[in-house]
């Protein structure tokens, strides 16, 4: 395990997770079909580096509308 090139991988991989991880909870936020959303998150998860790069050029675009009632703003 002390091997560096060993280190390089491990630390590559949570890096990718940890941003896949954070891609699909943003994509899970977006007011896209849930159809749409499931297809992006299996592009992601199926092909984690190339997913996130297809992605970044093609997916779903905006954040949510805030929320509008005085009890979700608290």
């Amino acid at each position: 395990m002390s091997d560096p090139s060993m280190l390089f991988w491990l630390g590559a991989f949570v890096v990718i997770a940890f941003v896949d991880l954070v891609t699909i909870m943003n994509l899970w936020r977006s007011e896209k079909s849930q159809n749409t959303r499931l297809l992006w998150a299996l592009v992601i998860v199926l092909l984690p580096v190339i997913g996130l790069i297809i992605w970044g050029f093609a997916g779903p675009r905006g954040m949510p509308k805030p929320p509008t009632s005085p009890e979700q703003s608290k």
